[in-house]
């Protein structure tokens, strides 16, 4: 009688756990991280004689061995390379995006004062005593530096958003680090098979992935679970042994970004936000250089036309221009008197002459092709996000199917497990009135 009681006992131990755990699913199903739990139960046998028989097997009820997250470690890490991959074309299309609003071919662009440059010139070719057309001319060479000069600013402020971004994603990273060493430690604390187990699981598992999306890591697990993280990249130690390493981010003077990671060395991560930024990091350098290399052209094509003419009082013409990169290029003060539209022959001749300077070599085709090249490399990149981000949904959803929480099935589990508690208590309600019924016999 006393193993029919351990028998609905140990019955209602276990189905009560099992509830919980049914609970926990249902509670949980939205919840990102979570990974669906299953409690894993088996019959308890108890060896022993009784009265009649010798070396037989009592029966001796249920018990749980654990709760069991449904996951697949493959899945896992196919879904965090994806996720690495996404996030840094992300990352690098944000940059690129930024460089193509900076490279303004619209109204009060480069390309439109460049253009207007030239038709002034041809205006003022047809009357080069006109103070007004000379003054207009003057007017589209400022107008033209000024454009160099907002240009560089505003792709400035986009490299300089681009390492703030970097910055932050380092210190979110850095955070991660050390929230995942103190996942660790409760694992290495928590009971096998317990839901505080599971719990921490999950969480570890949300670190790394968060992790894998900012810097390529190599992750290995313990017996009780706790994570090794390697940088991909180097081989450098992120998490390991108990000591938490830092990375870190600096801005090189030409816009690029450098990482490194304490105790280590130089970080050159290939996946991820990190190396998504540093990627759009360069393509802003690169193409800040071609701006700087087309305004230097520019500074030195017009000055060297206009110094080979000759102003409204016959002296050789002046400087237009000053400085040598966008950043600097100004428009230096002329009067209407100073402009150089005559050569040796005639009043308009090197007004005539500047067209010479629109040739397939000059600024202006310069321009065109670095604004060509910059929609070429932003179409290819769009392509290249969507081909990441559909990858990437890809590999969560197939992550997804085997973690995810089914409230058809858990109510099904439910339903399972409340019949099979109210089967177990009423065990021990028989056990109970049989052994008062037998107490009454005396």
């Amino acid at each position: 009688m006393s193993d029919l009681l351990n028998i609905g006992a140990s019955g209602l131990r276990a189905y009560s756990r099992a509830l919980a755990t049914v609970s926990d699913n249902i509670a949980n199903a939205q919840t990102a991280g979570y990974a669906r739990r299953t409690i894993e139960l088996r019959e308890a046998p108890a060896a022993g004689d009784i009265v009649l028989s010798r070396n037989s097997i009592r029966p001796g009820g249920v018990e749980t061995v654990g709760v069991r997250r449904s996951v697949d470690p493959w899945l896992i890490e196919d879904a965090r390379t994806a996720s690495g991959d996404s996030t840094r074309s992300s990352a690098r299309m944000g940059a690129i995006d930024a460089t193509e609003r900076a490279l303004d071919d619209g109204v009060g662009g480069i390309g439109e004062s460049l253009t207007r440059i030239f038709t002034t010139a041809d205006q003022l070719a047809a009357d080069p005593a006109n103070p007004t057309l000379r003054a207009i001319f003057l007017q589209s060479v400022d107008d033209t530096a000024t454009a160099f000069r907002r240009t560089a600013t505003t792709m400035d402020s986009a490299a300089s958003g681009v390492a703030q971004s970097a910055s932050g994603t380092v210190d979110a990273l850095n955070t991660d680090l050390a929230a995942l060493e103190q996942v660790n430690l409760g694992l290495r604390r928590a009971r096998a098979g317990s839901t505080n187990e599971a719990t921490l699981l999950d969480e570890r598992d949300r670190l790394v992935d968060r992790i894998s999306s900012a810097l390529p890591a190599t992750s290995s697990f313990d017996a009780r679970g706790a994570a090794t993280l390697t940088a991909s990249d180097g081989g450098s130690p992120l998490v390991a042994n108990g000591s938490v390493s830092t990375v870190s981010v600096s801005m090189l003077a030409s816009g690029q970004l450098a990482y490194s990671v304490t105790p280590g060395g130089a970080l050159v991560p290939t996946s991820g936000a990190l190396a998504g930024l540093a990627q759009g990091a360069d393509h802003i350098a690169a193409q800040h250089s071609n701006l700087d290399a087309l305004a230097a052209q520019f500074a030195s094509d017009l000055n060297g036309w206009h110094q080979a003419g000759f102003d409204g009082n016959g002296n050789p013409g002046a400087a237009l221009l000053s400085g040598n990169a966008a950043a600097t290029l100004t428009a230096l003060t002329l009067t209407t008197d100073a402009v150089a539209a005559a050569d040796t022959g005639s009043g308009n001749g090197k007004a005539l002459q500047l067209a010479i300077l629109r040739g397939p070599s000059g600024v202006e085709a310069g321009w065109a092709a670095l604004v060509s090249q910059q929609a070429q490399q932003a179409s290819s990149a769009r392509a290249q996000d969507a081909a990441a981000s559909t990858r990437r949904d890809g590999a969560f959803a197939a992550r997804d199917m085997v973690g995810e929480v089914d409230l058809d099935r858990e109510a099904a589990e439910l339903l399972r497990f409340q019949q099979a508690y109210e089967a177990a208590a009423r065990t021990v309600q028989v056990a109970r009135e049989t052994m008062q019924s037998i107490l009454n016999i005396f």
